[in-house]
């Protein structure tokens, strides 16, 4: 495993805030509205599983916004750090965003509805370097993850048992392993299950938003086009798929097409190419 500290001139803060949810009523009944939810879920088991759901089905991991202004030659902060704003690129145009910013907007929505939410973080791939965002909720003494990446559709249990969620959609398994979990999935367009070890609990806003800037460096998302929402169909071209299976709306996708992002998407991945797994989940041993 390699461990890479940060930057010494970055100091991250890493303790658990509390505060006011971000949303107001009025942004938090259209978002509702628009995840297809009648009413707000109770904060409960099953209202955790009704909003993933719907999440899963609505708002798309994507990195449009990103390459965009990856390429706007400008100073100004990656898009969609705060949850407003989030929420508003994401009513008006139908994006949604990468690991960090569309956790820290599902925690504010699970906050926002009373649930015991906090952000989180891990390593992708198990590389000891933290790499992704995700959210923890607590219910009834137990803790679930409801990942607004890995999309699972289910919210996946964190105890000491082995979980194997063996979905239609979507396959992810989860161990307790080493003081930690490591949750294994299986999304296209990787061949095998891939792991991601939850190293880091109860993180702060600032630290998502220190941790996103750094991906402007390096990160998979940063080059070529990554969109996926958990509905039926196969796309045949790439604007299409982003205007009938992502939803996004004609003017941001002319705004990407135009940034070179669509041109840099055919292009050949730059960057090493990452390590190979050579770990299999539980279920494969």
């Amino acid at each position: 495993m390699i461990a890479r500290a940060a930057p010494a001139w970055r100091k991250i803060p890493m303790s658990f805030e509390a505060g006011a949810p971000e949303l107001d009523g009025g942004l938090l009944e259209l978002v509702l509205a628009r995840l297809g939810l009648p009413a707000a879920p109770l904060a409960d088991l099953e209202g955790l599983r009704a909003i993933y759901r719907a999440w899963c089905a609505s708002v798309p991991f994507d990195n449009v916004r990103k390459m965009i202004a990856l390429r706007a030659q400008n100073d100004l902060p990656l898009p969609g750090g705060g949850a407003v704003s989030f929420y508003e690129n994401w009513l008006a145009g139908g994006t949604g965003g990468t690991c960090w910013p569309t956790s820290n907007a599902l925690y504010e929505l699970l906050r926002s509805l009373g649930f015991e939410a906090r952000r989180a973080a891990g390593s992708m791939r198990d590389l000891g370097i933290v790499n992704h965002a995700t959210v923890k909720v607590t219910i009834d003494g137990r803790d679930w993850l409801v990942d607004s990446s890995l999309l699972s559709n289910v919210p996946l249990p964190l105890d000491q048992r082995v979980f194997i969620h063996d979905g239609p959609v979507f396959a992810a398994e989860v161990e307790f392993e080493g003081e930690a979990h490591v949750v294994w999935t299986h999304t296209p367009p990787n061949p095998a299950y891939l792991p991601c070890r939850m190293s880091e609990d109860r993180v702060t806003h600032a630290y998502y938003l220190a941790r996103y800037e750094d991906s402007r460096e390096r990160s998979p998302f940063n080059q070529r086009l990554y969109a996926r929402r958990n509905h039926p169909g196969e796309p045949e071209e790439l604007c299409q798929a982003l205007r009938s299976d992502i939803g996004l709306s004609e003017g941001v996708i002319d705004e990407w097409v135009r940034s070179g992002s669509l041109a840099a998407s055919f292009d050949a991945p730059s960057g090493p190419e990452p390590p190979p797994v050579t770990r299999k989940p539980p279920s494969q041993r």
